[in-house]
């Protein structure tokens, strides 16, 4: 089943008219995309957008052996300008299955959002998924066959792609095609970083894919370092690595605080944001977590987790450092780093820079800033893939 992309932007296409901001000022030649539409094998139009004859002209094919349009969602705005010859296009109740006259099944599916998904199967067998901006699949049962490839709003809804994933839809061979793209999401590089770490890829406007044919699906690192200073978006950029994937386990480190108003406000910040199918446990005993079969788990922090491995260490007290908690801590530290290295599981993990500001005044907040710096470095290299977050923007650092 060949695929033509004759656009892969957001309704309003990208960059948006008239808009001011910094990614549609940038979003020029194949970074600009117009409103999303798929041609599969000539014969089934998936979405009717402005220009789309000459789009398909663009791309190498033609119009003229369309027989069915179909629309995914509402279109806001003027009506849309119908190419001569083609089919008045329409929507399909859902549950409901057309057979085209060219063999292919196209069966609608409903969404948890206003617009209709479309799961279209080839006379060979090959089968694609196609959903609408900022929608996902609703009532998804367990234990689906793997599409061969799906076409979803991926930045927008990566729980969309978790659910997925969580019911087979999207198995290990799935090519994950990112559209719907707007101006929320960064172009270039980081774009294609940030959906490999959903194991998706985006294309551009008028690329021709074959669904079924081998592609080699993007690699989700299997460890993950996040750093950065304080309030510059590490933990959010953490979480998004994860947010496409289900049934992650969040390990909080810094426990509980009674009696802080301002901590509990943290905490229920984070919780809010993170997506409810996740589970959450609050531990700084990382080695058994490592060591266990299960899903993706995001440990946030390894600075609150070195805190209470020198409070246990007796490290704020320099005679009994010397004697026996500095090598108390050396021997914790050493643990985790190999569980790390062994651990089968899909892990990110967030820490603080340090050593960019003032050195601190005391001999404990220095004794504090080596070690963690010390730890760092450590489990970073234990880590195939190495963000630095700086400003809100992922530098990396490896991988």
């Amino acid at each position: 089943m060949e695929l033509t992309l004759l656009g892969t932007g957001a309704p309003a296409g990208l960059p948006r008219p008239d808009c001011p901001c910094a990614v549609c000022a940038t979003a020029r030649g194949p970074e600009a995309r117009a409103a999303t539409a798929l041609l599969v094998d000539g014969a089934l139009l998936l979405d009717l957008t402005p220009g789309a004859a000459l789009a398909a002209a663009r791309a190498g094919h033609s119009l003229v052996g369309v027989r069915q349009v179909l629309l995914t969602h509402p279109h806001d705005g003027p009506a849309l300008d119908l190419p001569a010859g083609l089919p008045t296009a329409g929507r399909v109740p859902d549950g409901r299955e057309l057979t085209l006259i060219s063999g292919h099944r196209v069966r609608a599916l409903p969404m948890d959002h206003p617009g209709t998904g479309y799961e279209v199967t080839s006379p060979d067998g090959d089968r694609l998924l196609y959903l609408p901006p900022g929608a996902a699949s609703a009532g998804l049962a367990e234990g689906l066959a793997a599409y061969e490839m799906v076409v979803a709003d991926v930045v927008g809804r990566p729980d969309a792609i978790a659910r997925l994933r969580a019911s087979g839809a999207i198995g290990a061979t799935t090519d994950v095609i990112a559209v719907h793209l707007d101006h929320d999401a960064p172009g270039g590089p980081e774009l294609a970083r940030r959906l490999a770490a959903a194991g998706a890829r985006a294309v551009p406007d008028g690329t021709t894919l074959i669904v079924g044919e081998y592609h080699a699906v993007p690699d989700v690192p299997r460890r993950t370092l996040v750093t950065g200073g304080a309030r510059s978006g590490k933990s959010l950029e953490a979480e998004r690595r994860l947010d496409a994937f289900p049934d992650v386990l969040y390990v909080a480190t810094g426990g509980g605080r009674d009696g802080d108003p301002e901590w509990a406000a943290r905490v229920a910040a984070h919780r809010e944001r993170r997506p409810g199918s996740w589970r959450t446990a609050e531990t700084c005993d990382l080695v058994p977590v490592l060591a266990e079969d299960g899903p993706p788990v995001l440990i946030d922090c390894l600075s609150l987790w070195l805190t209470d491995a020198m409070d246990k260490a007796g490290a704020w007290d320099d005679e009994r450092w010397a004697a026996e908690g500095e090598r108390a801590l050396r021997e914790r530290v050493g643990e985790l780093l190999a569980a790390v290295r062994a651990t089968s599981r899909t892990v990110v993990a967030v820490t603080n820079e340090v050593g960019s500001g003032v050195v601190p005044a005391t001999a404990s907040g220095r004794r504090f800033r080596d070690e963690l710096g010390r730890l760092n470095s450590a489990f970073a290299a234990e880590c195939e893939h190495v963000l630095l977050v700086v400003a809100g923007q992922a530098l990396v650092l490896r991988g």
